[in-house]
């Protein structure tokens, strides 16, 4: 990679200057100062008591001058500003070309880790709110794949907990499960009976109490409450299955139940254990006749592990589904959690716990956290019924998506290909173009925005470079000797940097990055598109620039294909 190629000069031309310091590069914005930037020098001048500037221009000095570095410059206060030589990137695009490299980047260290994203609630609507993990959990879990780790995809379904008490009271005082069974919309029946129930508690608080008496029968075994648990859990798979079809998500782990994952149920038996260990190493404290674990010096507020009644919560099924993953991936596993950034103090204790237990050590639990969808002027909620269904965002997507996707050669079955790869490459490019931590105000025209930085611009950049290159020949030759005009220039420094920008994403775990640097390729392609003829140009120049377009499309498919979003031939 370019970038360890010019950090490791930096720090050969640090040391025979007598320098001890950790070397860190940037890209500077202006490319008319370079490549790479660093500011090592002024980092260590109040220590040597020494001006930036004497030192910046000593390590510069011995910088040498070769197939890699074309130039090295030193700019007030004390930056030292790096070229790569246009040998060396034109041989990196033939790389990408050739897809000689950037197909896996191997890391340093083998390293598995389970992704565990989406994770939508039984007998709760799949919303818009559901979105972001879904998107933001895949594309992780692609990125960290394109860098050589083991990932394993995990669906931590919510099929167990106490509103399953809510849900099962309210089925059978309100509800008719014969109805819900021959609907073709079940799930949304059930919010319905939730919502009710809800409505009806505020009236009458006696109601939470009936409702932890099913839950409690349910962990108990009680036919009935197993029951109308199952057949709310197969109501529910039925609407997500179509949903995760359609945004082309899948996950690995428990395979022989689709799309089931490792949901909450699975860990019902493997509770018990952990409570005695937490009871054997003197970590559960009794409080009012619950379970709950104190942290020292008052770190964290205490975390309950048992109600009074006995019955467990999501804390207990949480520490019981992380030791599990220790003993089903090894004790080397690192674990992703990607969920709403909300839950950030609840994944704190957890974390503590699991290191006072000494299950995993400081960095093997990571919380990524990510912001909310919201109304305009109030947080969603499902027991209140303000919520807007995925559903409906995926079918008025795909209906706003019809006049980009439609062409008159095409069959309808093709139309309808195109605009649903329109439609979603719309909805995940809105949410992964921003950093996960933002919260997103809900919005039609934003969220669907088919022009600016889009999806379909992407997806139309990548048509109108695969237009070009359609029927066209060129040979994979240097081209050492071509002038390059800035455009050209621009284009290809940028080409060169994404396997650079994967690792940085992969090491953040912050698909954003993949998407910024995307948007700015395409910018520079159009641009150059525009300004620049390439069919008509003469043969070496022709050549050339057909070379900078496959390039364009290569990174664009790649990198859209890491973002979780299908390119197209037409639009």
């Amino acid at each position: 990679m370019v970038r360890d190629s010019i950090t490791q000069r930096i720090k050969e031309a640090a040391k025979k200057s007598q320098l001890n310091a950790d070397i860190s590069i940037s890209h500077p914005t202006n490319s008319q100062f370079g490549d790479y930037s660093t500011n090592i020098a002024m980092q260590v001048a109040k220590k040597l008591q020494k001006p930036p500037m004497e030192i910046a221009q000593q390590i510069a000095s011995f910088i040498s001058i070769d197939e890699i570095v074309e130039k090295v410059e030193v700019l007030k206060p004390g930056y030292i500003n790096i070229w790569v030589s246009k040998q060396h990137l034109l041989l990196e695009l033939k790389k990408i070309v050739e897809e000689k490299e950037q197909s896996i980047i191997k890391p340093s260290t083998y390293k598995k880790v389970v992704v565990e994203f989406s994770s939508p609630n039984i007998a709760k609507p799949f919303t818009i709110g559901h979105l972001r993990s879904t998107i933001i959990g895949n594309a992780i879990a692609n990125i960290l794949e394109a860098v050589g780790w083991q990932v394993y995809r995990d669906n931590h379904l919510g099929d167990w907990g106490t509103q399953f008490g809510k849900q099962i009271y309210a089925i059978k005082t309100w509800g008719n499960e014969n109805e819900i069974q021959n609907s073709e919309q079940p799930v949304k029946l059930l919010v319905d009976l939730y919502i009710k129930f809800h409505s009806e508690a505020e009236k009458n608080p006696k109601l939470e109490n009936e409702a932890r008496k099913w839950f409690k029968k349910l962990e108990d075994g009680d036919e009935e409450a197993r029951k109308i648990w199952k057949n709310c859990i197969q109501w529910s798979l039925k609407e997500f299955k179509q949903i995760y079809r359609k945004l082309n998500i899948k996950f690995t782990e428990n395979a022989e139940n689709s799309y089931m994952g490792y949901g909450e149920a699975f860990f019902e038996d493997k509770m018990q254990p952990v409570i005695s260990e937490l009871k054997d190493k003197n970590l559960l404290k009794e409080s009012e006749g619950a379970q709950l674990i104190f942290f020292k010096d008052d770190k964290y507020p205490p975390l309950m592990i048992l109600k009074d009644d006995g019955a467990t919560l999501y804390s207990t099924r949480d520490l019981a589904t992380d030791k599990f993953r220790l003993e089903h991936y090894g004790k080397d596993i690192i674990v992703l959690n990607e969920v709403g950034a909300e839950q950030s103090l609840y994944f704190q204790q957890l974390f503590e716990i699991e290191e006072m237990l000494g299950w995993y050590k400081p960095g093997q639990r990571v919380h990524i956290g990510h912001g909310m969808y919201r109304f305009k002027d109030k947080k969603m909620s499902t027991r209140k019924g303000k919520v807007i269904w995925l559903e409906e965002v995926l079918e008025e997507a795909e209906k706003r998506a019809s006049v980009l996707g439609h062409t008159s050669n095409d069959s309808l079955e093709i139309l309808s290909a195109t605009t649903s790869k329109i439609a979603i490459g719309a909805i995940k490019w809105n949410d992964l173009k921003r950093s996960a931590k933002q919260d997103v105000v809900f919005d039609w025209d934003d969220i669907l925005n088919m022009q600016g930085n889009s999806g379909p611009y992407m997806q139309y950049t990548y048509v109108r470079s695969m237009s070009v290159l359609k029927g066209q020949s060129y040979e994979l030759r240097g081209f050492f000797d071509k002038v390059l005009q800035q455009e050209e220039s621009d284009l290809l420094r940028t080409l060169i940097l994404f396997e650079e920008v994967i690792i940085q994403a992969a090491e953040l775990f912050a698909p954003h990055i993949i998407s910024t640097y995307l948007f700015d390729l395409a910018q520079k392609f159009n641009l150059f598109y525009q300004k620049f003829p390439i069919l008509k140009a003469e043969e070496e120049t022709r050549e050339f620039r057909l070379l900078l377009t496959d390039g364009t499309a290569r990174v664009i498919k790649k990198g859209l294909g890491l973002l979780g979003i299908e390119t197209l031939e037409k639009m």
